[in-house]
């Protein structure tokens, strides 16, 4: 079987390392949102043309 690893490695992470992947998570989230809300409206103006 595969050995265990018994020992782990630490690093020190400052606050400015946390804010910043914290920054970048949440563009990221709004970027996806408001692409997300974008495809939602064009589908809807599709539907409303193409359906009724």
């Amino acid at each position: 079987m595969a050995e265990q690893q018994s020992s782990y490695e630490f690093v020190a992470v400052s606050a400015k390392d946390i804010l910043a992947e914290r920054q970048r998570g949440w563009e990221g989230f709004t970027q996806f949102v408001t692409w997300g809300i974008g495809l939602t409206v064009a589908v809807l103006v599709a539907m409303a043309i193409f359906i009724v």
